[in-house]
């Protein structure tokens, strides 16, 4: 379901601060942490080419990693990471160690499927998508690259909850207190093509 892990190499870094993260930047190498499980967190330095290539290729916040560090390999989730706003390279990046049982929280991406079958949207009806992303709980080997909506069947006027979405085993949405909606097709401005709009009003 998840995507194959990739492993990036890594040295641990003896020197923290501004300085050292400038001349570790020159060097072609990018300050990051590893954080969680318990234990206290690494500092390290990673190849920028290398992990910038890794966020543009695309999933890099729902992969789990493994980091070579000095020879011990760590598996770790990306949680966060910060752009050179300018020059579009990675500047950070926080990793939080997962075990096979660790959940973590992560932001999937939803995609929508078998639109030429949703009637509501061959009458002229509009996706409206409310979240692109939905956060969810689950086990860090289980974590989905997306979570897949399908449109057939679906009217103007339908709204798409989470709970018509199929979701990987053990994972649960991180808002629970309501079956949130994730799309809704909706009439387009000037009316449909079809008497589907006259029947509504």
């Amino acid at each position: 379901m998840s995507h194959a892990t990739y492993e990036l190499k890594a040295e641990t870094r003896e020197r923290v601060g501004k300085g050292s993260s400038r001349e570790l930047r020159r060097n072609g190498l990018i300050p990051a942490v590893i954080y969680g499980d318990k234990q206290a967190p690494i500092s390290i330095a990673l190849s920028t080419k290398d992990v910038t290539m890794k966020i543009h290729a695309g999933g890099f916040m729902t992969t789990v990693a493994v980091i070579d560090v000095n020879g011990e390999k760590i598996r770790v989730l990306p949680k966060d990471y910060q752009l050179d706003p300018v020059r579009d390279f990675t500047m950070h990046v926080d990793f939080l160690r997962v075990s096979k049982d660790s959940k973590v929280t992560v932001q999937v991406p939803v995609h929508f499927v078998n639109e030429e079958k949703s009637p509501g949207l061959k009458a002229g009806g509009v996706l409206n998508i409310v979240r692109h992303e939905v956060e969810l709980a689950v086990a860090a080997d289980d974590i989905p690259e997306f979570l897949t909506v399908d449109l057939s069947g679906h009217k103007v006027g339908d709204a798409i909850h989470i709970s018509n979405i199929k979701l990987p085993k053990g994972a649960t949405p991180v808002i629970t207190d309501r079956d949130f909606t994730v799309a809704t097709i909706a009439a387009p401005a000037g009316g449909l093509k079809e008497e589907e709009g006259e029947a509504e009003a």
